[in-house]
């Protein structure tokens, strides 16, 4: 996957810093060009990223669907049900809401959304432009005030059972669906596919970006990438798939620890790991794992 948007800022952040470090008094020196003059470099980094683009969606298309295949994408949902609910009943978390004291507010739905990390207010806001008069929708100034913090200010004590109104009604599952598909699912297969990953690789991708988030900053999915692959190639790039999925969840497991000392493990150690050791790079059934202490099978 490739970063376009930088693509597209990088040639007038360059003109601005280098006018900007010529000295005040430099009278001889020619004025900046006028940003027309930069259009062109403008429209040939689009007309690449673009390019590169499509180029992406080919490859990815003529994957074969992975765990993009309904009965793939099942499976997946019950593993991560597992870990961020203890449960295999997806279906059965839509209206979950509670504060776990781990520094993410509120944690919500189907994949644990937070009112501390975004997702969830990017879902009710979302979700209020189709639906203004949900029961969330007097929630968003508080989910707005709150977001990136641990607060509840503005939020207690309505918005627990607010929450687990809406959670009954058929729009809302559909909206937090839509959203967990958007943000994490379909993200984290694409980038999968791209990197040469089959089923087992793309459900680790799309885990992890559930649980570390979509973002680049330290601790966030792509921090965990791009520090395997400081000493592991993906498959794309010539690199065997179970030595590059093993040293992308030592990372993971790594990162889960250096946030949380004391956190469970064991969605990485006797489930993800359990099936790459088994060879199982295609998540078939039957699996059988352990998720905080419980055993899990699916047949």
């Amino acid at each position: 996957m490739r970063p376009a948007g930088l693509l597209l800022s990088a040639v007038p952040v360059i003109a601005a810093a280098v006018y900007l470090l010529l000295p005040s008094d430099s009278s001889d020196i020619p004025a900046p060009p006028p940003a027309a003059t930069a259009q062109p470099a403008l429209d040939e980094a689009k007309d690449r990223a673009e390019s590169e683009r499509a180029a992406d969606d080919a490859l990815v298309a003529a994957r074969p669907p992975g765990l993009a295949a309904p009965e793939k994408k099942e499976i997946a949902l019950r593993l991560v049900a597992s870990a961020e609910h203890a449960t295999t009943d997806w279906r059965g978390t839509y209206g979950v809401i509670e504060d776990a004291d781990d520094g993410c507010g509120y944690t919500a739905g189907i994949v644990g959304f937070c009112t501390a990390t975004h997702d969830l207010l990017a879902l009710v806001e979302t979700y209020t432009e189709d639906h203004p008069d949900n029961g969330l929708a007097p929630y968003l100034p508080a989910l707005r005030e709150v977001d990136g913090t641990d607060s509840h200010e503005g939020l207690d004590p309505g918005f627990p059972a607010a929450w687990k109104a809406e959670a009954r009604t058929p729009a809302f599952r559909a909206a937090q669906e839509a959203e967990r598909d958007r943000r994490y699912f379909e993200p984290a297969v694409r980038l999968a596919k791209l990197d040469g990953l089959g089923t087992l690789g793309q459900f680790v991708y799309f885990d992890a970006m559930v649980f570390h988030g979509p973002g680049i900053e330290a601790g966030g999915f792509y921090d965990v990438r791009a520090r395997t692959l400081d000493g592991a190639r993906t498959p794309a790039a010539g690199g065997p798939e179970k030595t590059y999925l093993s040293a992308f969840l030592d990372v993971r497991r790594a990162t889960m620890l250096s946030r949380y000392p004391d956190r469970n493990t064991s969605r990485v150690d006797t489930a993800q790991r359990r099936f790459l050791t088994a060879g199982n790079l295609g998540l078939d059934t039957p699996l059988t794992w352990e998720m905080h202490g419980e055993r899990y099978t699916l047949r």
